[in-house]
C-alpha cells in the first residue's frame, strides 16, 4: 500500500484524492501516495468536503468529529487530520477499506 499517513501532535494526517461528481460515494482505491474517495456531491459550498468526511467515517469506521479537513479546501488533492489515532492505525483502518472496496 502506497497511501502516506504522516504523525500529527492531534493524531495522524492522511492525503485524499477527491472524486467529487461520482457515480456513487466509497473509497475507491489510491492515487499518488493518497487515498482516493469518491463522492457524488458538487464541489461547490463545501458539499463535496462535507460528502467526503461522511464517507471516510464511514469507511474507516470513525466518528465524524475524529475527521477535520486540514488543507486542499477548494482542490481535489486534499489533507485530513484523524484525531487520535496513530499513522499505523490509520494505516490498518485504510487497508480495511481498500479490501472492502475491492
Amino acid at each position: 500500500m502506497s497511501v502516506e499517513v504522516a504523525l500529527h501532535a492531534a493524531g495522524s494526517v492522511l492525503p485524499v484524492q477527491a472524486q467529487p461528481r461520482a457515480r456513487r460515494n466509497g473509497v475507491v482505491g489510491e492515487h499518488a501516495g493518497a487515498l482516493k474517495v469518491a463522492v457524488t456531491q458538487a464541489p461547490e459550498k463545501g458539499k463535496a468536503n462535507d460528502a467526503l468526511i461522511k464517507v471516510l467515517a464511514d469507511a474507516l469506521d470513525l466518528k465524524r468529529s475524529q475527521i477535520e479537513l486540514l488543507s486542499g479546501d477548494t482542490n481535489t488533492r486534499k489533507t485530513f487530520l484523524i484525531r487520535g489515532l496513530s499513522p499505523d492505525d490509520v494505516l490498518a483502518k485504510v487497508q480495511a477499506a481498500l479490501d472492502a472496496a475491492t
